[in-house]
């Protein structure tokens, strides 16, 4: 059995969809699962779309998914180059050959014609004016010229591209592993530019001609593709190659299912759909990323791969692992998947919760530093085991934590005329000459001290407990207060509810 070789094979013309991204999972997923490869081709042969480092950004948004190639630019093998702007020399002589064999033919039109037949076609009615079996023969091509008229514009160097020539009459047939087989009339087909006037191969052309270079066995790419898959089978027919698998993926839609999910969408729904931040470089528009808004990456992937598959389980969750060990294309949907970006914070919640908390530490520690905060490592192990499971996102561990760093310099409105009363500042009084006589400050402690405290002098529990959080943190939010008090230690919890005192008595 041929070993699996699998691509992803982006253009850079921007930053890279979360659609892409899912589309390069499916592709990795599948080639580990039958222990094969998976491949990294940039198509760069429209050279007037390329967009400066938007290469860069492809490689880096899969190195933070953890969607690693074993194949691919910026890391070579037995196939490179694997730039098709660095592989141009290859595609000239298939696209040769094709014309050599009566399959595709030298059409020399100026703008100026195609402009004009499509204004004789839209006269006649015909709602997609195409260059087709119905219009070449009317066209400044080899077809309609003299082989010596071809001979002598090649000679003169008169500007051309290389057409394929679609059969007149014929019934298309598309195997595909998620749709089944589909078939397409040629009569639909327009016979597509393989090779353009400025000497490079169209998506098309170097397509087929890579893929069956680098021994692709299974071609996963989105449904935007599927129209076009006609004329790859064509034009793997006509080079006498061995057609690959073709699996077409679904689209990802809006939320609200109407229409898909696009680049345009990016924070104009209120949600990423770029992997990573990016900044056009000519604009200088910034639109948000998932990374940057504070996802983990396992559960942006395990989020993504649930799009368009399911494991035929309840099962939701799914190490890369286990996700290599359930995919297949079988389990791939037709129809589109809504995007849910309330679930997404879901998986990310669920993650970040269930994180080991040393790794949690880390992420806070991060955000620590760069406010320019410095904080024993012990405290802030401490506070990640408490506030990560109150966190959904990464920026989150410090809302929620913001105060164990900070002394508040503001009070809650609202939770100040609930909570502070008259005799409020002596019963603080009281309570900071309480925490003084505790030796041992460990949460336990410091919450029987407390809940004996008011028991013994018959106070309201949620009165004393809310006022000392009030004055702790500055509001009515946080962990439990013997938690809080225990953290921040009996210097500073006496510090803070003093300066609190003077405050909110003036």
């Amino acid at each position: 059995m041929k070993e699996v070789r699998v691509r992803f094979a982006p253009s850079p013309t921007g930053p890279l969809h979360i659609g892409g991204v899912r589309t390069a999972l499916y592709n990795y997923l599948f080639a580990k699962k039958h222990g094969g490869k998976f491949l990294l081709r940039i198509e760069d042969t429209d050279q007037t779309r390329f967009v400066p480092g938007a290469e860069e950004y492809i490689i880096e948004a899969l190195n933070w998914c953890g969607v690693s190639y074993d194949e691919g630019v910026g890391i070579g093998g037995p196939h490179a180059p694997y730039r098709q702007s660095e592989r141009k020399d290859l595609y000239r002589k298939y696209a040769d050959q094709l014309v050599n064999e009566g399959h595709a033919y030298y059409a020399f039109d100026t703008a100026e014609d195609l402009e004009l037949m499509r204004e004789r076609l839209k006269a006649r009615g015909v709602a997609t004016p195409q260059y087709d079996v119905f219009t070449r023969g009317e066209m400044v091509n080899s077809l309609t010229l003299s082989p010596d008229e071809t001979a002598e514009r090649l000679k003169s160097g008169d500007t051309y591209v290389i057409r394929i020539l679609i059969p007149e009459n014929e019934e298309v047939l598309v195997n595909d592993l998620i749709r089944g087989e589909v078939k397409v009339h040629s009569s639909r087909l327009d016979d597509k530019v393989l090779f353009k006037s400025d000497g490079m191969p169209t998506y098309h052309m170097a397509n087929i001609v890579d893929d069956h270079l680098m021994e692709i066995t299974h071609v996963i790419r989105g449904e935007e593709w599927l129209p076009s898959a006609p004329l790859h089978v064509l034009l793997y027919r006509y080079l006498g190659w061995e057609p690959p698998l073709f699996a077409h993926l679904p689209l990802l839609l809006k939320p609200d299912g109407n229409g898909k999910l696009s680049k345009r969408d990016g924070d104009r729904l209120g949600f990423p759909v770029f992997p990573l931040r990016w900044t056009d470089p000519v604009s200088g528009e910034v639109s948000s990323g998932y990374r940057e808004s504070g996802y983990l990456p396992d559960a942006f992937v395990n989020m993504l791969a649930l799009l368009g598959w399911n494991p035929g389980t309840e099962q939701e969750i799914f190490s890369m692992e286990e996700l290599t060990a359930a995919f297949s294309l079988e389990r791939v949907g037709k129809s589109g998947s809504k995007f849910d970006p309330e679930k997404a914070k879901w998986f990310n919640h669920h993650y970040l919760s269930n994180s080991n908390t040393n790794d949690v530490a880390q992420l806070l520690a991060t955000i620590l530093a760069g406010k320019g905060i410095k904080a024993p490592e012990t405290l802030i192990l401490q506070v990640s085991d408490i506030v990560k499971e109150r966190a959904v996102l990464i920026p989150d561990l410090w809302e929620q934590s913001w105060f164990f760093f900070q002394a508040p310099e503001i009070f809650e409105e609202k939770t100040v005329q609930k909570f502070w009363k008259p005799d409020s500042p002596a019963l603080l009084v009281k309570i900071i000459d309480l925490l003084k006589t505790i030796d041992n400050f460990s949460v336990e402690n410091v919450d029987l001290a407390v809940k004996t405290f008011i028991h013994d002098n018959e106070l309201g529990m949620g009165v004393v407990m809310n006022t000392l959080r009030l004055v702790l943190v500055g509001g009515s939010f946080g962990p439990g207060v013997a938690a809080i008090i225990s953290l921040l230690g009996k210097d500073e919890a006496v510090i803070r509810i003093d300066k609190a005192i003077k405050r909110l008595s003036l």
